[in-house]
């Protein structure tokens, strides 16, 4: 997009995509900090919101503006997408915990693995003056589609979905754990004996 459509060098485009990822780096420290206390669900919702109303300057800027809508888009995107998988482990099941977050993200690249292609094909139906020989598009229209569409659908499936946050991942509080090694057993003993330090019995189990 920033070659096709707007022309940009290839120093400019290294500058716009060095500053998108500074902008992916904050975003998903500082959301990840902030769902930890305003909740996984509520920030999603909210950087995902945000991250929709950029898409605008993000995508139909054509001047050096662009590179500082390119910082705050990606600060919304991993700003989301750094919440999901603390906010898929909390939700998942504590035995096939890793297992689904894995599993969700490899399915996800294998959906997306073809997005190049059809955003490249689609931008093909919104031409623009051919620079010389070399034919250009407005690939940031197709952009600009997908990823509100993106956007829109993890609002509603957020939205839609419970909310486990601060939930205790340890062994301890893993039933399914508990059976196996007896953890279980050794809290319910101390629970009858009053007892508050059920570490040491299952330590020494």
């Amino acid at each position: 997009m920033l070659s096709n459509q707007y022309n940009f060098s290839p120093n400019k485009v290294t500058v716009t995509q060095v500053v998108a990822n500074l902008g992916a780096m904050l975003g998903g420290t500082v959301i990840g900090y902030c769902s930890s206390i305003f909740g996984r669900r509520l920030s999603i919702i909210v950087i995902c919101t945000l991250g929709g109303a950029l898409l605008y300057p993000y995508c139909f800027v054509g001047n050096n503006g662009v590179i500082a809508a390119a910082f705050f888009e990606q600060f919304c995107v991993q700003g989301a997408w750094g919440v999901i998988p603390i906010h898929l482990m909390e939700l998942s099941p504590g035995s096939f915990r890793t297992f689904i977050v894995g599993t969700t993200y490899q399915l996800g690249n294998l959906v997306s693995s073809a997005s190049s292609t059809i955003e490249a094909t689609a931008g093909e139906s919104f031409p623009l003056p051919p620079k010389g020989k070399i034919a250009r598009y407005q690939y940031g229209k197709v952009i600009a589609i997908f990823m509100g569409a993106v956007f829109a659908y993890v609002i509603v499936l957020t939205f839609l979905g419970p909310e486990y946050r601060g939930r205790d991942m340890t062994v301890y509080h893993d039933p399914d754990m508990a059976e196996a090694t007896g953890h279980k057993v050794a809290k319910d003993e101390d629970d009858e004996r009053g007892d508050s330090t059920a570490t040491d019995v299952v330590n020494r189990a």
